[in-house]
């Protein structure tokens, strides 16, 4: 199915994202450069972003940061936009369980 491929696609890019949070807080770095996190497995966009900006969307596993203009409004909501990214969510039930299941921060029931 479409779209459990593309909440793979995005999870993947989220666990790459959060090996390059830990490594600009070992630098004590107040910003990264983090992989889009859009559905599109070739995407190679980079989303300017603080830490803190960062660990606000991570706040909710169905939640991810995009280069603005990678919105797929069919199983997404855009929440905030900013000058170079967005933040969207996911709706689509299934969806939301997926990456909620692959949030590499979920605690294990």
């Amino acid at each position: 199915m479409r779209e459990e491929r593309l909440a793979r696609t995005e999870a993947l890019f989220r666990d790459v994202n959060e090996r390059i949070a830990e490594s600009a807080e070992g630098f004590d770095a107040d910003h990264a450069d983090f992989v889009c996190e859009c559905g599109e497995q070739d995407c190679t966009e980079r989303v300017p972003a603080t830490l803190d900006d960062y660990e606000r969307v991570r706040a909710d596993g169905a939640r991810f940061l995009i280069r603005r203009g990678h919105e797929n409004e069919r199983v997404e909501r855009v929440l905030e936009t900013r000058d170079r990214f967005a933040v969207v969510e996911k709706f689509q039930a299934r969806m939301v369980a997926i990456v909620r299941k692959l949030d590499p921060r979920m605690e294990p029931i």
